[in-house]
């Protein structure tokens, strides 16, 4: 059982557990659950980009939702990944996702196949709302990922034909005039909640875009400093959400990590090489060096190189010296010393890629 979804808040973008060898950890999921529900966030969103849902078979995506649903015992909402690049696999996941007590749905527009907006609307998501009733829908407009956008007119089409269907939007274009478009043509109805972490704060007192809180990845490191920070701005309490911000943002700048590198060809020849660690590796690497997860990624994602993973590593360091009470609900829920982990090299050199 679920509670029914809560378009505002803190929903933190779970990450995927996997062990050593690339298997589906469901202990490290719960465990993970139990923290996040801990922490008194609004809702979890499991199988999203975070959760890796692109390397996720369709019985371990319908697993990880129901363990989700199952031990928020309706106390926390739970808004599903089930977006696809097809979308008869999107309203297949979508009604799973309904029948297993989910209480919405997170649609990725549709990557790789390259629709225009006008596609996005009539051919996938009209189509899903049509196939799977009841559930409310939450379109995911992220370009850089998908290679298309659902346009902030045809958003507001849905939004304003189905406005319990289409609540919210998830916005990670990373263009704030943009989101200015999403409010001015949908109205004040839609609800809009920031996928990109360290635009959250901006999104929200921006009086023309009025984001009503977060899809977050670093809530899955920080789950209470990250609500407390979404509820401090949607209470209009600029001072501790500037102050929250800024003691989380060595984190909230890590859910991307572009480094560079000097690579050694086979002809002997040095070359210079920018690395672009995606989401979720940097905050998989964080969780592993901290002791919340055994294993990081599925292939094609792998480990990020020595610099990246002092970035990382640093990153930590600077919100722990500066402000030790975001993390330390961590070595309670996993069992370990955060400062432990921090001062040893051999817990992060194990993270590291070889070139």
């Amino acid at each position: 059982m679920t509670a029914p979804f809560r378009p505002y808040g803190t929903h933190t973008a779970l990450v995927t557990p996997f062990d050593a060898h690339g298997v589906l950890d469901v202990g490290g999921f719960k465990r993970l659950v139990e923290f996040q529900r801990a922490a008194g966030v609004t809702g979890l969103v499991p199988c999203g980009t975070t959760g890796e849902s692109p390397t996720l078979t369709w019985e371990e995506h319908d697993a990880l939702v129901r363990t989700a649903v199952a031990l928020v015992d309706g106390k926390l909402s739970v808004l599903a990944g089930t977006g696809s690049n097809n979308t008869a696999e999107a309203i297949r996941g979508t009604r799973d996702a309904r029948d297993d007590g989910a209480s919405a749905a997170l649609l990725v527009d549709c990557y790789y196949n390259g629709p225009s907006s006008l596609e996005l609307r009539t051919e996938y998501y009209e189509r899903i709302i049509a196939a799977v009733p009841d559930l409310p829908l939450v379109p995911y407009v992220v370009p850089g990922r998908s290679g298309c956008a659902l346009a902030a007119a045809d958003l507001a089409h849905l939004h304003l034909e189905h406005p319990t269907r289409v609540p919210a939007v998830k916005e990670a274009t990373g263009d704030l005039a943009r989101m200015r478009q999403d409010r001015e043509f949908a109205g004040d109805t839609l609800a809009i909640l920031s996928g990109d972490d360290d635009l959250t704060l901006p999104m929200m007192t921006d009086p023309a875009i009025r984001a009503a809180g977060a899809i977050s990845v670093m809530s899955n490191v920080a789950p209470g400093a990250v609500s407390a920070l979404v509820t401090a701005a949607a209470a209009g309490d600029a001072d501790r959400a500037n102050r929250l911000a800024e003691e989380l943002a060595p984190l909230l700048g890590l859910v991307g990590c572009k480094v560079f590198s000097s690579c050694r060809l086979p002809n002997g020849r040095e070359a210079q090489v920018e690395d672009r660690f995606r989401n979720p590796l940097p905050v998989k690497t964080v969780m592993a060096g901290l002791g919340m997860l055994e294993g990081t990624c599925r292939p094609p994602l792998g480990r990020m190189t020595a610099a990246a993973v002092a970035k990382a590593r640093e990153a930590v360091r600077a919100v722990w010296s500066r402000a030790p009470q975001h993390l330390t609900p961590i070595e309670e829920a996993f069992g370990v010393s955060i400062e432990a982990r921090l001062a040893d090299d051999a817990v992060w050199e194990r993270l590291v890629a070889r070139r």
